[in-house]
């Protein structure tokens, strides 16, 4: 009875052993997912909207707009950008580009409340930096990173930590995976066209690249729409690392709205997609 006693409790313990792993993984799971997308996902988008007079009007000030993120075809988490009005950052004019990624309570084993602030300069269609504020598992912690030429100066600190700080150098003009995005939004992507950017993570740099492959229709929560197709690769590290390319789909018109984003990676699928959209101001209303 005793030895039937002691291997029901080790048997027990055995498997609680294994869930307890497998809930870890499936948290570190849903949380990178929800990370990187939300690193994807960090644009604007537009419908019915007054169209930008030229290239390098794609976007600006009061727009929102929210995307569902799903995780192995199960709705994972959302993710709601807001467009913030003109104000100084370190001395620059910028737009604060306001990103909150959330996990969903059906997958909420690991609740994350992130949120991502990149500060565009228009004038130089470039970012001067950005804040990440991470809260995941009731676990706060940020960063802060700001690009003066060609040196990065990032600062982190854990809840209950003292601040820390390091200079790194980056290539001239290097950006963030949010305003990389916005910088893609701005050209003209004409299909056959390939484009550039250095990217820093707030750990490495790496070279994004896009490549505008051809014309498709897909159907959107927001019904169907004209789309170039674009092949976006990365150089993510660990659970972040791509299987294959990733996939943007954004709008022919001259916003470019990117209404869809698919990727596979090591940890699993991932799509991105738009569903809902509010207006922002038109340039030179006022309003």
């Amino acid at each position: 009875m005793s030895g039937s006693g002691r291997w029901h409790a080790g048997h027990s313990l055995n498997t609680f052993k294994v869930r307890r792993k497998a809930c870890s993984e499936r948290r570190a799971t849903v949380r990178s997912a929800a990370r990187w997308v939300a690193a994807v996902m960090l644009m604007t988008s537009s419908r019915g909207y007054a169209q930008p007079s030229s290239v390098g009007d794609a976007f600006g000030p009061g727009e929102q707009s929210s995307y569902r993120i799903s995780y192995l075809g199960v709705t994972a988490g959302s993710v709601q950008v807001t467009v913030g009005g003109p104000l100084s950052q370190w001395g620059q004019a910028v737009w604060p580009i306001v990103a909150t990624a959330r996990s969903n309570s059906p997958v909420d084993v690991y609740p994350i409340r992130d949120r991502f602030v990149t500060y565009w300069d228009d004038a130089k269609q470039r970012t001067v930096g950005s804040d990440m504020f991470i809260d995941e598992n009731r676990r706060k912690r940020r960063q802060r990173i700001r690009l003066e030429g060609s040196v990065a100066t990032v600062t982190r600190q854990a809840e209950g930590q003292g601040e820390t700080e390091e200079q790194l150098d980056v290539p001239a003009a290097t950006l963030d995976m949010a305003a990389a995005t916005f910088a893609l939004r701005n050209k003209p992507l004409a299909v056959g066209e390939e484009y550039r950017f250095p990217v820093f993570t707030g750990r490495r740099c790496f070279e994004l690249a896009a490549t505008v492959e051809g014309l498709a229709t897909v159907a959107t929560p927001l019904g169907d729409r004209e789309v170039v197709r674009v092949k976006v690769t990365t150089q993510f590290s660990g659970k972040l690392t791509a299987k294959r390319d990733l996939v943007a789909y954004f709008t022919t018109d001259a916003r470019h709205v990117p209404v869809r984003v698919e990727a596979e990676l090591v940890l699993g699928s991932v799509l991105g997609e738009l569903t809902v959209y509010e207006p922002g101001h038109e340039r030179g209303s006022g309003g």
